[in-house]
């Protein structure tokens, strides 16, 4: 096996000055670096969800799959624009996105293996990257030939960001819309259909010569968490997806017991589960069940044994649905159990004729016959809160458009948390709640101009119901403090329910009881600019990022980081490394910002220098000279 060696990937480059000279935060760091409030993780207590003023949230949006699978990118965004996508999901009431990963994407990420998304899995382009003289005295303004997706190129407007400056690009884009997200490991491999394989270990990278271990899969999870600790876009981590197996296939199957076997998902998700929480004790856990469990249908039955026509030895359930045995055995990290949340699947008839569907089902029977002792018990008994993390399926006007409803329902009336399956067209047996995409540029100027989807609207209106809203009024609740879900109004950042709300209409949470609430104070607005990207656009950066390019004569004794002599350590020195490694001769250094500059624990300033200021701005070292 080779050693796995960590890193923190340098969000900056040096590729990412424009031409003009600003400084232009290349988006994959743009807004991840810009969080100041981190102000919106949530906790349990019993069955609920609450933010750190004790205020419920409920957790109501939708799977976006892709970066799970060999293009190592959501699917669609060759076919669209993924600011659009994102801006009309949030208008859509979304406030949630479950993305499916793959342990060796992260594994790529931890050693820096990870090379430019594939044309197949991504459109993008921005061409000409700036205003061009057409020769005959006129001007091709940028972006003439082509623009969508235009933050996923670097500065030459063709070449493809890499995949996790993509992932680093769509939590910005998140963050912009007041979306919050959370990542599912879907599988040990990238693979399209990597969620048949069973376990979180055992499995060979398709792309490296490594087998995936229990080792290897809970140090990439924690370095993930380690990575993103200081961005609440990213709330949690379901640690694997639907961990399964019949019982008659013994150690090859997840069971879910009180031993220590390797194929003990319960042991397992604990030891991951405190291997995230030392690096970010503030993340959601989602844990899933597993297949099958043990039925204690004859005396001395044990994992394993064969299978039998009567008096099976084994009850199943979907994958990842079954928690019979977290009665038991539940989960209990050392960290404790503040951060976990359960997280079953459940789906209907069109994707496999589930015997508690023989019969004119109804809730209760449902209830009676599955749900309850699979997994609602749970909720019901207030031990745990739950997330549904897949549900969704075909639109048949018959048995399985009634199962989706009776599920929405029992959802919203016993506030439990959810996640569709999901916003992809390509779900061979659930369809999506997208139905397809045009895409449209034909006058750079024309703001129009951009990507439509077109919804499956019968789909979308039986699944809006569940998505967290305003009584009356209808306006969709988003999970981050400060931003809005959405641009045009329809959507509430949760301060704004809290202060205006939450008191006269309340929500479709608990039938629209009146509930008080304290909303959370934001921190002091930290200092803006104008910045200009890559592609050419001017947009604002919401956080301290300042463009300064002179250096202040205020100091000229050595400060570790001090990069433009102002006195303190910022973002703003690891732009202004950035400014002089783009253009010295412009963006010079003086010799002591030079030697103030150089704290990557290697001679010479480079976009390491950069990177490491930035991880002590964000208190992911603590100190600086960073050590080699």
């Amino acid at each position: 096996m080779k050693k796995l060696t960590k890193r923190i990937a340098a969000t900056f480059s040096a590729a990412a000055i424009a031409a003009t000279g600003a400084v232009s935060l290349f988006s994959p760091a743009a807004s991840y670096a810009v969080d100041t409030n981190n102000d919106d993780w949530l906790h349990a207590v019993g069955s609920r969800l609450y933010d750190e003023n004790g205020n419920e949230v409920w957790l109501t949006g939708a799977n976006w799959f892709g970066f799970n699978c060999t293009e190592r990118c959501p699917h669609y965004l060759y076919a669209g624009d993924c600011d659009d996508m994102l801006r009309e999901v949030a208008e859509r009431g979304i406030n949630v996105i479950r993305f499916p990963i793959s342990t060796e994407l992260i594994y790529e990420w931890m050693n820096g293996l990870d090379g430019p998304v594939s044309g197949g899995g991504l459109q993008a382009a921005y061409n000409p990257p700036t205003d061009e003289d057409d020769g005959n005295g006129g001007v091709v303004k940028a972006g003439t030939y082509g623009s969508i997706n235009k933050d996923f190129v670097l500065a030459d407007g063709m070449t493809h960001v890499n995949s996790q400056q993509a992932f680093e690009i769509i939590l910005s884009k998140c963050k912009k819309y007041g979306i919050k997200a959370f990542v599912d490991i879907h599988s040990p491999h990238a693979d399209n259909s990597g969620h048949n394989y069973n376990l979180w270990y055992g499995k060979e990278m398709n792309d490296h010569d490594v087998t995936v271990t229990t080792d290897i899969w809970i140090e990439t999870t924690a370095w993930l968490a380690e990575q993103y600790k200081n961005d609440d876009t990213l709330l949690g981590f379901d640690l694997k997806n639907e961990p399964h197996g019949k019982g008659q296939e013994g150690a090859k199957a997840a069971k879910w017991d009180g031993s220590t076997d390797e194929n003990n998902w319960a042991y397992a998700a604990a030891k991951c589960a405190d291997a995230v929480l030392d690096a970010n004790p503030k993340a959601l856990i989602f844990i899933e069940g597993v297949e099958q469990s043990l039925s204690g249908a004859q005396a001395g039955d044990y994992w394993g044994i064969a299978d039998r026509r009567d008096n099976s030895p084994y009850i199943g359930a979907w994958w990842g649905g079954n928690f019979r045995g977290a009665r038991e055995y539940p989960i209990k990290p050392e960290h404790g159990t503040s951060q976990i949340v359960y997280s079953p699947h459940d789906y209907g008839p069109s994707v496999y004729a589930q015997t508690w569907f023989e019969k004119d089902f109804t809730e209760q029977t449902l209830l009676d016959d599955y749900w309850y002792d699979t997994w609602a018990y749970i909720n019901a008994e207030d031990i745990a809160p739950e997330l549904i993390g897949e549900w969704g399926g075909h639109m048949d006007g018959a048995e399985n458009q009634k199962w989706m409803e009776l599920l929405r329902d029992y959802m919203i009336n016993h506030h439990i948390n959810h996640t569709f399956w999901c916003l992809n067209t390509n779900s061979g047996d659930t369809g999506g709640l997208w139905a397809g995409f045009s895409y449209n540029i034909n006058d750079v100027s024309d703001k129009s101009n951009g990507t439509t989807i077109t919804w499956e609207e019968d789909k979308y209106a039986l699944f809006e119901k569940s998505l967290w809203q305003t009584q009356k009024t209808g306006k969709y609740i988003g999970l981050d403090h400060q931003t809005p879900l959405g641009v045009s109004g329809t959507g509430l950042s949760l301060n704004e329910f809290y202060e205006k709300y939450s008191s006269t209409e309340g929500s479709n949470l608990d039938g629209g009881t009146i509930i008080g609430g304290k909303p959370i104070d934001a921190d002091t607005p930290a200092e803006t600019t104008t910045v200009v990207t890559s592609t050419g656009d001017v947009t604002t950066a919401t956080a301290a990022t300042v463009t300064t390019v002179s250096e202040n004569s205020g100091s000229d004794e050595y400060l570790a980081g001090d990069a433009n002599l102002d006195g303190k350590v910022s973002i703003s020195d690891a732009v202004r490394v950035l400014q002089y490694l783009a253009n010295g001769d412009k963006y010079d250094l003086s010799a002591q910002a030079k030697n103030n500059a150089d704290v990557d624990g290697v001679e010479g300033i480079s976009g390491k220098d950069a990177a490491s200021i930035q991880k002590f701005d964000a208190g992911i070292i603590k100190s600086l000279p960073e050590k080699a």
